[in-house]
């Protein structure tokens, strides 16, 4: 029997040394995958790359336009999608994790809720066509935009913050009880900076999905701008970053559309990493106060 329990412990000591070098091998393997598509996006781009290029008005014959209008329309956009889906999204995904029954009802609910976070993004660029340019005839637009990004949004945010929410162990819920803080007051002391760090990655997945959108933008925003750099008009016309990088690439007839578009695709990439950064550098730097 020694013998036996000794074979058996020597097999499992053997592949779990198999399991780990092939779980850090495919791990590197795809960290470099990662590093080389960044390595080859940012460096076609980057060393080119001025100042001028970001405020520049873009061009449609002569050679040396810039990105100035689309580059705001895109944070321009991706701040109202925020602002909606932000508060909706996690206030739904908390509602389903600790107000909602269990039942069928929410059941199906989470199925539908899933089901919405799949569904190709052209989908919701036409429900927004609908809604804006043909129901209420104020033609393609950034606030069309903006508001089709964060019905596009929502059931992923929705989805992740639940997800968050319920990962957070019933122990911490049960110790502020026993404080005698009431449900509203658990969820917002307790539960909610245990689950910050997932939902602010949900956050970061819609921003980054927001600002390289084209799909979108085309059907509800259009393939223009104002001409205007600051351009705060809601009902303007809202070409962003990613679709002009689109229009260069494919149909633009300058003769330096090859180095516009290697330009525009290192900034799109560039932003899409700040992004991330922003959003989790508080995260990082409240960790660090707490050690």
């Amino acid at each position: 029997m020694n013998f036996t329990r000794t074979r058996h412990t020597a097999r499992s000591q053997r592949n779990n040394k198999i399991a780990t070098i092939a779980f850090y091998t495919l791990g590197a393997l795809v960290m470099l995958l990662i590093f080389w598509l960044l390595f080859t996006i940012l460096s076609k781009g980057l060393p080119s790359l001025r100042p001028d290029f970001l405020i520049k008005q873009p061009e449609e014959i002569d050679a040396g336009g810039g990105i100035g209008p689309v580059l705001f329309n895109s944070f321009y956009i991706l701040f109202i999608s925020l602002l909606i889906s932000i508060p909706i999204g996690i206030g739904a995904g908390i509602y389903m994790a600790e107000y909602a029954p269990d039942n069928r009802f929410t059941g199906a609910l989470r199925i539908c809720v899933e089901s919405l976070s799949s569904v190709p993004s052209i989908v919701f660029g036409l429900l927004g066509l609908a809604i804006f340019a043909e129901y209420f005839n104020v033609g393609l637009t950034i606030l069309g935009g903006g508001v089709s990004l964060a019905l596009l949004n929502l059931p992923m945010l929705a989805r992740v913050t639940e997800e968050a929410v319920r990962a957070v162990p019933g122990e911490i819920r049960e110790a502020g009880y026993a404080l005698g803080m009431t449900k509203f007051h658990v969820i917002r002391k307790v539960v909610l900076p245990v689950a910050m760090p997932a939902i602010v990655t949900g956050v970061c997945l819609v921003a980054g999905r927001a600002f390289g959108e084209s799909a979108v933008i085309i059907l509800t925003a259009g393939l223009s701008t104002s001409g205007e750099m600051w351009d705060f008009n809601l009902f303007s016309p809202g070409e962003t970053l990613a679709v002009h990088l689109w229009y260069v690439q494919s149909e633009a007839i300058v003769e330096d559309a090859r180095q516009i578009a290697d330009k525009s695709a290192a900034v799109l990439v560039f932003v899409v990493l700040l992004i991330n950064f922003i959003f989790r550098f508080p995260l990082w730097l409240g960790r660090r106060r707490g050690r």
